[in-house]
């Protein structure tokens, strides 16, 4: 199974939402963290997707040359 940036999305919405809902303030700092770590593998995934998109356009520019 291939992640997706629009998976981990996902995941840090549920957590933004289960953090709203919660009258527990444990349970919504542990939601809010889980939404940090979700939208920072989102980042990191996008990102590295961007290189590689990058890098694979800077050797298709090469060849071509």
């Amino acid at each position: 199974m291939s992640v997706t940036s629009e998976f981990y999305l996902a995941r840090a919405a549920e957590c933004a939402r289960e953090a709203e809902t919660t009258l527990l303030a444990n349970v919504r700092e542990r939601c809010r963290r889980s939404e940090e770590a979700w939208l920072a593998m989102a980042n990191r995934l996008r990102k590295g997707e961007r290189l590689r998109d990058e890098a694979a356009a800077e050797k298709a520019k090469v060849e071509t040359n």
